[in-house]
């Protein structure tokens, strides 16, 4: 049997060859590790300080040569040109959060000691776990990887990247980019390839392993680290849910809704696959979403607003969720399965759309927008709540409504009066629930995940109860006893 060695880029849009790339074996996976293992004893050593100064000038890096990845990013992806760069300053924005306040979150502390440890110094600091491993997805190759890769090298790691096979480009640009700014070590390195070079960098000696990608294949890569007991952490699929209350601005809720659900060509972990509308507003707002859905432009030319799918195989999956929803009673009220044109998909807005069909159970992953009438606002968040994905979600209405419909939402995020506003906000975590996964990404939390934290009880002086001995006496008791009954003998 032949082995594949390599493997071709080509444009989503046009099929034209873009470069050639080469099939990481479970070797070269492994020596890659290895090598990152010497660069991250290197990386760690450097200290908080240091380090920054070396993120920074990576990110210096990147804002130099934007626009030339950005086009790179537009050919493998087909995402429009400023789509990319917007994910890039994006991307930027969040590195230069990471590696300016890694040493805040992460370094020594002093912690309270509590009454029976009086003679303690307590304190907690947080370590790099060494090698990272980063599985990267296709439909934001820079913005979703960095919220990794950024945060786990901030915080001391070295960092082995697998990009997704439809951007492999990108990904090893970026890598390129970190060594000019970083020259000494690895510490940065891009393994390319299909699943199988994904699933090695699992099996690897990796110390901990950042996933982005759907939920079946974020459980293949959980059942391979369980292996070893390599901790991981998996941002996985979402059906995101968008609310729309009787107080709130139509005009800027269809807006907003519009674009969570179509930008990108609908391919996004965070885009809105479904909108939950009272009553009283309802055909008002179908008439702005409609007519805004209508108005976007579709192709490959650089005026188009949507660009082609990048997975071939999301085609059928969105045509089929169409065509499912049309046939247990829904309504197109934009578009239909003719909007379907390979591999282009144009806007489709789907009304009175069963709870249980595909487009409303699954994630499509396209320019496909349900919208639902409901009476109530319980009935809407009981809704948005039914999904078995827990990842972002969007609320619009005035002010004090927004705030509490947000907090009965089971999803990791939440954008009020907006969409995806909370992946702009580096000091943020990045997460979901349920079937969308666990653990975050960006902000404090995001440094955190990619650490481990160390506890160090010091002591200052010798208690005078003699606790932790087989010396101890009746007398040492005493004391405690007395605190605890004093202090927490009443619920």
């Amino acid at each position: 049997m032949t082995v594949q060695t390599s493997f071709e880029s080509r444009s989503p849009a046009t099929g034209e060859f873009l470069a050639r790339h080469r099939v990481d074996s479970s070797v070269a996976v492994d020596a890659a590790v290895r090598r990152a293992r010497v660069a991250a004893d290197w990386w760690a050593g450097l200290g908080f300080t240091d380090r920054r100064r070396r993120l920074l000038r990576w990110k210096h890096v990147l804002v130099r040569e934007l626009d030339g990845i950005a086009e790179l990013m537009h050919q493998e992806t087909g995402k429009p040109v400023d789509d990319a760069r917007l994910e890039l300053v994006l991307a930027v924005d969040h590195l230069d959060w990471a590696a300016k306040h890694a040493g805040q979150v992460l370094g020594l502390r002093r912690v309270p000691s509590g009454l029976l440890g009086f003679n303690l110094a307590a304190s907690v600091r947080y370590l790099p776990f060494g090698v990272v491993g980063v599985i990267g997805p296709w439909n934001y190759p820079v913005f979703t990887p960095m919220g990794s890769i950024g945060y786990a090298l901030a915080a001391g790691n070295a960092v082995v990247f697998k990009p997704s096979e439809f951007a492999t480009g990108v990904g090893v640009r970026l890598v390129e980019t970190f060594a000019e700014a970083v020259h000494e070590q690895p510490a940065l390195q891009a393994v390319t390839g299909f699943g199988d070079t994904g699933a090695a960098l699992c099996r690897s000696a990796v110390d901990k392993i950042g996933f982005t990608g759907s939920t079946a294949t974020g459980k293949r890569v959980m059942a391979a680290c369980a292996q070893s007991l390599t901790p991981v952490l998996i941002e996985a699929g979402g059906k995101d849910a968008a609310i729309v209350a009787a107080d709130a601005d139509l005009g800027a809720a269809a807006e907003a809704i519009a674009f969570g659900a179509m930008g990108n060509a609908g391919q996004t972990c965070v885009g809105i696959e479904r909108a939950y509308v009272v009553d009283a507003v309802f055909d008002r707002f179908i008439e702005r979403v409609a007519a805004i859905a209508d108005r976007i432009r579709v192709g490959a030319e650089p005026q188009a607003q949507l660009g082609p799918i990048t997975m071939p195989a999301q085609v059928s999956v969105i045509r089929r969720h169409i065509e499912d929803a049309i046939a247990r009673g829904g309504r197109a009220v934009v578009g239909g399965p003719e909007s379907v044109r390979p591999p282009f998909v144009h806007p489709v807005v789907l009304v009175d759309v069963p709870e249980d069909s595909e487009a409303i159970t699954e994630e499509t992953f396209g320019p496909v927008l349900v919208v639902n009438r409901v009476r109530t606002l319980d009935e809407a968040v009981d809704r948005a709540n039914s999904s078995r994905y827990g990842l972002g979600s969007a609320v619009f209405a005035g002010r004090r409504t927004a705030t509490a419909l947000a907090h009965r939402l089971h999803a990791g995020m939440t954008s009020v009066n907006g969409v995806q506003s909370f992946a702009t906000v580096p000091s943020l975590p990045f997460g979901g629930t349920r079937e969308s996964g666990f653990g975050r990404i960006h902000g404090a939390d995001g440094l955190r995940e990619f650490a481990r934290p160390q506890a160090i009880a010091r002591q200052r002086f010798r208690s005078p109860a003699n606790l932790l001995s087989f010396a101890r006496t009746a007398r040492d008791m005493r004391v405690p006893m007395l605190l605890t009954r004093s202090l927490h003998k009443r619920g």
